[in-house]
């Protein structure tokens, strides 16, 4: 007997506290899932570059440009010639200048060797592995680093004199034979400078100690005058982004992915793996578990045809009635139990049923094996004739 709340007779009524504490129970690992995934979704995004196209222009008076950097230049008398070609900086390059290559993964490969055959010193600001390889061969990254300040600790006069200096997120790189390394990280240095085919190359891994926001912290502004204003002019390559179809000499696929990509597909393993974490405490054997309310056939079978009639499914209702009717007529007739579903038997079940009832083969096999009924009236006139055929098999 059930009682009218739905539970058997005589058993308690759970509290509101109780189906709270189930539901909360069957949920929170679902709402874990996704506060973690918002967490994690948080830090990424704060951890999300914050460059612009104007970072390191020399006419950019942004927090990343170096404006303040030229007009310091410009005062001391040192010659500021900005370039936004790879081919025009390096005919404005001369044997007593200071070549200063910036935002090297827009540099093509064409690019990088007209600056390798260019004459005076360079300078490169946190270069990419392909400039590094044609520019500083023997200079290969290393690790970053994310300690901010430092001191030089090293006989190089422009960063000895110089002093303490601030980085912010710098490569660290291996120092070749005979080149000197600075500002150490971890026993690596963040600057390095070396003679390489008759002039010298420097290679620095921020851009921040040149950049206006962080010019005038420490030493940044000494270093960065000592470095730029070495020689007695200098020019300022920040290339514009390359053609369509020209090869770039930062050619990996991390950097053809766009940042909301990658954000993307690491968000995506990181569900996955919450939810096979939260779903595999749930593995194991099926555990049989008594019904809390006996479900009479009828009433599924009424259900079912309910739901049949609301979607107008007269196809998969009349495909119902016909393969059960063959499954019942299938043992009454002698035959075996597989060729109900048989569509090689089709023929022969026909037959069978003719004989034992007397009808029309072409009657029988319109109501075993017919087309989809016309209307509802139709349906109900298909499920009277099975029922005929079953009652005169069996009373056969």
């Amino acid at each position: 007997m059930v009682t009218r709340a739905g539970t058997p007779d005589g058993a308690a009524v759970p509290s509101a506290r109780q189906v709270a504490g189930r539901r909360w129970r069957a949920s929170r690992g679902v709402l874990l899932a996704l506060l973690a995934m918002v967490a994690i979704a948080v830090a990424l995004a704060a951890l999300r570059p914050s460059g612009t196209a104007q970072d390191l222009d020399p006419t950019s008076p942004g927090a990343g440009g170096t404006r303040a950097l030229a007009e310091i230049l410009k005062q001391r008398g040192t010659p500021v010639a900005v370039s936004r070609r790879a081919a025009d900086a390096a005919g404005r390059a001369t044997g007593d200048a200071v070549l200063v290559v910036t935002r090297t993964e827009r540099l093509t490969d064409a690019d990088l060797e007209r600056l390798r055959s260019a004459p005076g010193d360079l300078l490169l600001v946190a270069p990419g592995r392909d400039a590094l390889a044609a520019l500083a061969p023997g200079v290969r990254e290393a690790a970053p680093s994310f300690e901010r300040a430092d001191d030089p600790d090293c006989a190089l006069p422009a960063a000895a004199q110089a002093g303490r200096a601030t980085f912010a997120n710098a490569e660290t790189y291996e120092v070749p034979p005979g080149a000197t390394g600075c500002y150490q990280a971890d026993g690596l240095p963040r600057l390095v400078q070396a003679s390489i085919g008759g002039r010298t190359v420097t290679v620095l891994g921020s851009s921040s100690p040149l950049t206006n926001e962080h010019l005038a912290e420490e030493g940044n502004a000494a270093l960065a005058m000592n470095l730029v204003g070495a020689r007695s002019s200098m020019v300022w390559l920040i290339p514009d982004l390359p053609e369509p179809g020209a090869e770039g000499g930062e050619r990996t696929l991390g950097d053809l992915l766009p940042f909301g990509v990658k954000l993307f597909f690491l968000e995506l393993l990181v569900a996955v793996v919450l939810v096979a974490l939260w779903r595999s405490r749930r593995l194991g054997p099926v555990v049989a578990e008594a019904l809390p309310v006996v479900v009479r056939s009828s009433e599924t079978v009424e259900g079912r045809a309910r739901l049949y009639r609301a979607h107008r499914a007269r196809d998969r209702a009349a495909d119902a009635l016909r393969a059960g009717a063959r499954e019942r007529l299938v043992p009454l007739l002698g035959l075996p139990r597989g060729a109900a579903q048989d569509p090689a038997a089709a023929n022969g079940i026909v037959s069978a049923v003719a004989l034992r009832t007397g009808r029309a083969e072409a009657e029988v096999g319109a109501a075993l094996y017919g087309p989809e009924p016309a209307d509802d009236a139709g349906l109900v006139r298909l499920s009277d004739l099975l029922d005929d055929l079953e009652r005169q098999v069996r009373d056969s």
